[in-house]
């Protein structure tokens, strides 16, 4: 049966792809400005652009409530802000999970050290301290340096369970290893487990070493909690952007991603992804993503 809500997203979309298409040249906006006596081509087109893609956020923010339905209280989440996200983004979806009956448990902050290939022998020597004293088979052990430390991050912030859990002393443990190596700032250590983690990135550009740490945290991250999703600015999504390079990775078979984080649109976008991470389905979505603007189901 087809529902008011599934309309609507539908429309989202819709006005999503209008947009990208005008910003493209593509659209029956592309020949605006072509007469005489008009604007140049080039600026008809910005200003159309930025019509169109303000009405899809004005859409998107004003539709947003009753597409998430209430449908993430008692679901909370948990913020993975990596280095250089935008502020200014994480408070956006902070509303919107707000928005859609939930809350935020907890932002932690990932520190540049984490990342860097410098601080390989840190992480790798702290990850095998931690699998060590939590025991067996809370984290894998023998697991790829980025990957263990994923795990472990899943273990400090996140739960394979629907609904919040209290902290654990593992969880704790974690928390309060990874604060004391400066490689993670964690919210109060008696701050509950989510079953979403939601990760925000920077716009910086890919490189190897990046995609390499990135791949291993967040796949192992995967494993411990219910579901990540991935949400970065348009720019990171474009061809020789962060996450488009992440979306070629292994990483993209078992987390959710979302460009355009830094719009309405897209932070509406991103709590139905996380919605949908959730029910245990996947995909890329956003500006550029494969499996189209926003997630139909």
């Amino acid at each position: 049966m087809i529902t008011y809500r599934h309309h609507v997203v539908s429309l989202v979309a819709v006005f999503l792809a209008l947009a990208v298409g005008v910003v493209l040249g593509g659209g029956p906006l592309s020949e605006l400005g072509r007469d005489d006596g008009q604007p140049t081509p080039a600026r008809a087109v910005t200003q159309q652009a930025r019509l169109a893609a303000g009405y899809g956020d004005t859409f998107a923010a004003a539709t947003a409530e009753q597409l998430y339905d209430g449908r993430l209280a008692d679901r909370p989440v948990a913020v993975l802000a990596m280095p250089g996200a935008d502020d200014s983004i994480v408070a956006g979806l902070t509303e919107q999970v707000e928005l859609a009956g939930g809350s935020v448990t907890g932002r932690y902050d990932v520190r540049p050290a984490l990342l860097a290939a410098s601080e390989k022998a840190l992480v790798d020597t702290l990850g095998s301290q931690l699998a060590a004293e939590l025991g067996a088979g809370v984290v894998d052990a023998d697991a790829a340096t980025y990957a263990r430390m994923g795990q472990l991050l899943g273990v400090a912030l996140a739960t394979t369970g629907e609904q919040a859990g209290d902290p654990t002393e593992d969880a704790r443990t974690v928390r309060q290893s990874l604060a004391g190596a400066e490689l993670v700032v964690s919210p109060d250590v008696d701050t509950p487990r989510a079953p979403a983690v939601l990760v925000v990135l920077g716009d910086d550009g890919p490189t190897p070493a990046t995609l390499a740490v990135l791949d291993g945290l967040l796949s192992g991250a995967a494993e411990t909690s219910r579901g990540v999703v991935v949400a970065a600015p348009t720019d990171a999504g474009r061809n020789g952007g962060l996450l488009a390079a992440l979306r070629r990775e292994p990483l993209a078979d078992v987390v959710t991603t979302v460009d355009g984080a830094e719009t309405a649109l897209g932070q509406v976008t991103t709590v139905l992804a996380v919605l949908r991470r959730l029910a245990g389905e996947g995909g890329e979505f956003g500006a550029n993503g494969a499996d189209g603007a926003v997630p139909l189901g």
